[in-house]
């Protein structure tokens, strides 16, 4: 008789690789009816999905790993200035409400926090056009991560504004990375 093992538990290093990645990102979720977008890795293969299950523009979107495990919860600020915070976990995980993992600005300022407190530990900015954005370390003014309308890679044709090309730099969380994404859907209304 055939055993059944369980699948292990990836681990926040797992999304951390030495080499640069390239991702591609199709801002449609696979949930009928869901508002969110997919993403497959260089084999085509599914890693991760972002979606918000209510409609869109919603204050609270899911990043999700392939198994369907929240890594991270972003909630919509309301405030006079608005921006977006965004949370390890999930709401079943009791989410800490207290020590977001990150902030966003309208303005795409990212404030990287401290876990153990609110103490800022670095800066990004998103520079967001229409159909292609950068995430620059401020500190240093490196690009991290940028995406752009993927091409076809036998003619060059560009596919459509809802399907992005995504490369990460080596050294860079991937989830966190993806999660900037979800804010980037955000602010451009299309989760």
């Amino acid at each position: 008789m055939a055993k059944v093992h369980p699948l292990p538990i990836v681990e926040v290093a797992e999304y951390v690789t030495s080499k640069r990645e390239s991702f591609t990102i199709w801002m449609k979720s696979l949930v009928m009816q869901g508002n969110g977008c997919t993403v497959f890795n260089e084999n085509g293969e599914i890693v991760y999905r972002i979606d918000n299950y209510d409609n869109r523009g919603s204050n609270e979107v899911y990043l999700m790993d392939l198994r369907g495990r929240v890594l991270f919860t972003i909630l919509r600020k309301v405030w006079l200035f608005g921006g977006w915070k965004g949370y390890r976990g999930d709401n079943g995980d009791k989410l800490n409400k207290e020590r977001p993992r990150f902030q966003v600005s309208k303005k795409g300022q990212i404030t990287l926090l401290s876990s153990s407190s609110n103490a800022e530990t670095s800066c990004y900015k998103l520079e967001a056009g229409k159909s292609a954005f950068k995430i620059v370390d401020c500190s240093r003014g490196d690009v991290v991560a940028e995406a752009r309308r993927k091409q076809s890679s036998n003619s060059g044709v560009l596919l459509g504004d809802d399907v992005l090309t995504l490369v990460v730099e080596p050294q860079v969380d991937h989830s966190f990375i993806m999660a900037l994404v979800t804010v980037y859907g955000l602010m451009r209304h299309r989760l």
